[in-house]
């Protein structure tokens, strides 16, 4: 179950890392409320994660996802550049997660 609440407080690094972008440096509130509620629920979950998951491999991966989830939101729907290099290095970052969950013993 841990695995389950780190990979959802991934995603949820995600929202708000993007959410960042329409704060306009915290100036609008509603995209700020959601923005710092996304940041709570993703730290709580992590947090509810690393009882029972190494803190290390936990981070890790939570920071491959919501890097590698933004980068990918940031092309698809920000249009954002894709390049060969960009898509080859969010590549590596997921290749990164994988291998540390299976590496885990957990």
């Amino acid at each position: 179950m841990a695995w389950f609440w780190l990979v959802l407080a991934g995603l949820l690094e995600v929202t708000w890392a993007i959410g960042l972008k329409f704060t306009h440096g915290f100036t609008r509130l509603w995209p700020s409320v959601f923005t710092v509620a996304g940041f709570a629920a993703s730290m709580l979950l992590l947090a509810h994660a690393v009882r029972t998951l190494p803190i290390g491999t936990a981070y890790a991966v939570w920071v491959g996802i919501g890097a590698g989830g933004a980068a990918l939101v940031g092309m698809v729907a920000l249009g954002e550049p894709v390049t060969a290099g960009r898509l080859f290095f969010v590549g590596l970052l997921l290749v990164a997660v994988v291998g540390l969950k299976l590496t885990s013993g957990h």
